[in-house]
């Protein structure tokens, strides 16, 4: 058989390891152009083609690459291999992408950048871009080759196509630890906020990722703040899915703890988006928002306006939002701002209605709130004005153990008022009021007694992949 009718039969034998078998053949024995045409005609096949084949092209392909010395090209046989290695990485799961880079095209890429001209380049780093975006153990191959520091000076060099792959790149290094460790000395923080601005929706994700990450250490923090990560973390949360919004707010969450930035995060816009992903399906969003809030308000203008939202989903939201804004307001009640904030909020009827569904999960985050709000005299004063007493009595045989605690403490705060100690007088022998009291007595008396910390978010909750979050 022909080259040329070899050629045509890997376009209509459906018998693939006869076509490969042919492929193989053009391939060792054909003209230039004829492996060119082959290498075209399996790129637009792979999608159809059985990956136990398309793994057998891939040292086939990858010899074009790795057996040419880097000051010497045959550019259209090359850049034919690029892109068909490019549609097989595309294929399965990512084992044919991760199957490329332990062939050494990663390598060879790297040894032929810095010598080719601007279209070359264009297509090895589109090649570059798909293998570490198909195949996560790629990344590792490529940080490994000194494939960072190349990727950031091609950022210094190019603004044209070639920078949203080399960005998308970069987002894809920085999720590896080692890659963090040296981004900041190389100065690659400016172009990780870049990368986290523009591009892919999966690629922002993961350059949000990693700034969260890097924003634990103090110096980061403040060279990314400088850079103007805020703004651009307020955008991906106001525009993203519903993946970018935990990702966005994780890494705002980081960047907000501490003392200087916490206004900045919130005069940017944070606390009404904060707020949607408090009243949202997610969780994991709850959880998100709460720790937020509770770092913004130790701010007292930033406690205000959390409360007006909290106040809001406290008469609008699910069980669930009512929930987390009730724990939240525990710890805000906790917070010693020069006003009351969570009375001003108008939360105190609110929590007092609350209450009367005691048992629900509503009802202990609420009797905690309420139980923390006993202990100033101006917020015992508004939950007596509401009718509170009767109901946490009345509370002291709830099913639930946490709501019987809760509205015990809350108690024993009002039976050391002399204004209300009368009207606890029935429930001073139940055994419940009495432990409570000594345990509070035990606290108080060791000096433990402490309110509530401000929760911080994990490295664990950051360090999870952007698709399992």
């Amino acid at each position: 058989m022909s080259h040329s009718e070899a050629q045509t039969s890997i376009d209509l034998d459906p018998d693939w390891g006869k076509a490969f078998e042919q492929y193989e053949n053009v391939m060792s024995s054909g003209t230039e152009a004829m492996r060119i045409k082959a290498m075209s005609k399996l790129a637009h096949l792979c999608k159809h083609a059985p990956e136990v084949i398309l793994a057998r092209t891939i040292p086939i392909l990858a010899e074009i690459l790795c057996d040419v010395p880097s000051n010497i090209s045959n550019q259209p046989i090359q850049e034919a291999a690029l892109y068909c290695l490019g549609h097989i990485a595309r294929q399965g799961n990512g084992a044919l992408a991760t199957g490329i880079g332990q062939y050494g095209v990663i390598k060879s890429i790297l040894r032929f950048l810095p010598h080719s001209d601007n279209g070359f380049q264009r297509v090895m780093m589109k090649c570059l871009w798909i293998l570490v975006t198909f195949g996560k153990k790629n990344r590792e191959v490529l940080a490994g080759a000194g494939g960072l520091e190349i990727i950031l000076s091609m950022l210094n060099l190019h603004e044209d196509g070639i920078r949203r792959y080399s960005l998308e790149i970069l987002s894809a290094l920085a999720l590896l630890r080692e890659v963090r460790r040296v981004l900041t000395s190389l100065g690659g923080l400016r172009f990780l906020v870049e990368a986290a601005s523009c591009g892919s929706m999966v690629s922002r994700e993961r350059a949000c990722q990693a700034i969260g990450l890097l924003g634990v250490t103090r110096r980061a923090r403040r060279l990314l703040v400088e850079l103007g990560v805020i703004p651009v973390l307020i955008d991906f949360f106001r525009n993203g899915d519903s993946k970018a919004k935990l990702v966005a707010g994780n890494s705002l969450g980081m960047i907000s703890a501490h003392v200087q930035y916490i206004r900045p995060v919130a005069q940017a816009g944070a606390i009404p988006l904060f707020a949607e992903l408090l009243r949202g399906p997610e969780p994991v969003g709850k959880e998100i928002a709460e720790d937020v809030f509770c770092i913004l308000a130790v701010a007292e203008v930033n406690a205000v306006e959390i409360s007006e939202y909290l106040v809001a989903i406290l008469r609008e939201g699910d069980d669930e939002a009512k929930a987390a804004a009730a724990d939240v307001l525990w710890d805000l009640s906790s917070y010693k701002h020069s006003v009351s904030v969570v009375q001003n909020s108008g939360a105190i009827p609110l929590l007092v209605e609350l209450l009367r569904d005691g048992d629900s999960g509503v009802g202990e985050k609420v009797s905690g709130a309420i139980a923390q709000l006993s202990y100033a005299e101006a917020d015992r004063v508004a939950l007596a004005n509401e009718g509170v007493i009767p109901l946490l009595i009345d509370l002291l045989q709830a099913n639930s153990e946490e709501v019987r605690d809760n509205v015990a403490e809350a108690l024993v705060n009002f039976s050391e008022d002399p204004l209300y100690c009368d009207r606890i007088s029935e429930v001073i022998d139940l055994l419940s009021f009495e432990n409570m009291q000594n345990r509070l007595i035990r606290i108080r008396a060791s000096d433990e007694h402490m309110t509530r910390s401000l929760r911080r978010m994990s490295i664990e909750q950051l360090t999870r992949e952007s698709d399992l979050i």
